[in-house]
């Protein structure tokens, strides 16, 4: 069973009430994509006024608000908008984050390490905070955190980047294990090295950072995948829609790489 656009359905997502993080660009906007394909009702929220107006008239989403989840106001002010215009909450997708400096531990300055964490971490907090209380009055529900491949490997001159991932992980187990009795699954993605924009500027940054060119640390980074690619943001979007759907719905407290089997960062 296939929907309009030819993606296989999966089983539960029409109709479910999804809250995307950071869901106007990049890994969201591909989420909310295959979720509204799919027949779910979203709310999203980005901190790119521009890129959320064009994402919320493409994907026909019922909240879109300006909200930097390392904030605490806007993010009550977006669940509390989601809770008025979608009657309640099924999911949530915990997509913000930052890529936070790439710089020797020395050369990092306290206030970006923080705000790296802030975003890829508090935010978290703070969305799932506001959350939880919505997806028991739902019944249960499923949250999807963002980690990253930095957050099983550590990543050399990117840790506040990786302190953030890996402090994901944990957010995600302890999670999974306190809200199992609501029916409430947690689980975390893992994605390696995701195509577009943002990775192109990691590359840029770690090029300059160890003085090689970027064709030869785009190279070099390609060749960590066993598969010998990058991944499409659409492919994490899909393991993103499986856990929300019912067919992930004895999947909680885990950890998924999507990334060709990256061997090492």
């Amino acid at each position: 069973m296939t929907d309009n656009g030819g993606a296989i359905a999966l089983p539960g997502l029409a109709g479910r009430r999804v809250a995307i993080t950071a869901g106007a660009g990049g890994i969201g906007l591909a989420i909310a994509r295959l979720l509204a394909a799919q027949g779910a009702r979203l709310a999203i929220c980005d901190v790119d006024p521009d890129a959320l107006d064009t994402a919320a008239a493409e994907l026909g989403a019922e909240v879109a608000l300006l909200a930097d989840v390392a904030d605490e106001r806007p993010v009550e002010v977006f669940f509390r908008e989601t809770a008025a215009r979608l009657g309640g909450l099924d999911a949530l997708v915990n997509n913000a984050g930052i890529a936070g400096p790439t710089a020797g531990v020395e050369e990092i300055d306290l206030d970006s390490w923080q705000r790296c964490l802030d975003v890829g971490l508090t935010g978290q907090f703070l969305c799932t905070r506001a959350a939880v209380p919505m997806l028991r009055a739902a019944g249960g529900g499923a949250i999807v955190n963002m980690s990253s491949a930095a957050g099983r490997f550590g990543y050399a001159f990117r840790t506040p980047y990786a302190a953030a991932k890996w402090g994901v992980i944990g957010f995600t187990q302890s999670l999974a294990k306190e809200l199992g009795p609501d029916d409430i699954r947690v689980n975390a993605i893992l994605p390696g090295i995701v195509e577009g924009p943002r990775i192109d500027g990691v590359i840029a940054a770690r090029a300059a950072q160890t003085g090689v060119s970027v064709e030869a640390m785009r190279a070099e980074y390609v060749g960590r995948v066993s598969l010998r690619r990058m991944t499409p943001p659409e492919d994490v979007a899909a393991m993103a829609a499986f856990l929300i759907s019912d067919a992930g719905r004895n999947l909680s407290g885990q950890s998924f790489p999507v990334d060709g089997n990256l061997e090492s960062l």
